[in-house]
């Protein structure tokens, strides 16, 4: 069993109400309930956490270090073009990571087009909707430590 960790940064709490033609009608309770069901179906256990703060994110990938995690999958929206702070608490948790983002940054304007996690993280997941959550967990059940990749 291993454990993985779920980050969803700011305005995230606002899925399903904040323009859903964009971010799609799903509820963030909507998606960590589909990721924990997953999880579970897998043998493995799920962390989820939403925050508004760049400071709790933080707080959250330095806890990550020593608790066991194993794997994280982020979403950490606006955060993504502009924290360099968060960016510097993932590389020293040495925990590898998928990018996920509900909507096609490269669809949108020019200042969502640069994220500073796409070239620390195993993969980026971008356009797909919720749906991206769910292929960047069995993306990362496939790279656990211990997965045979061949």
């Amino acid at each position: 069993m291993a454990k993985i960790l779920v980050l969803h940064g700011p305005n995230l709490n606002l899925l399903g109400k904040r323009e859903p033609k964009i971010y799609g009608s799903n509820s963030l309770q909507d998606v960590n309930d589909r990721l924990k069901e997953q999880c579970a179906a897998a043998g493995h256990e799920l962390d989820a956490l939403q925050s508004n703060s760049e400071g709790a994110l933080i707080d959250r990938v330095q806890e990550a270090r020593t608790d066991g995690t194993a794997f994280m999958v982020v979403n950490f929206g606006g955060f993504t073009h502009t924290s360099i702070a968060l960016r510097d608490a993932m590389l020293a948790a040495e925990i590898p990571c998928i990018e996920v983002h509900l909507s096609n940054l490269h669809k949108r304007e020019a200042f969502r087009h640069h994220s500073f996690f796409a070239d620390i993280a195993i993969g980026s997941i971008v356009g797909l909707g919720a749906q991206g959550y769910e292929l960047a967990l069995r993306a990362a059940f496939e790279r656990l430590p211990g997965q045979d990749l061949s």
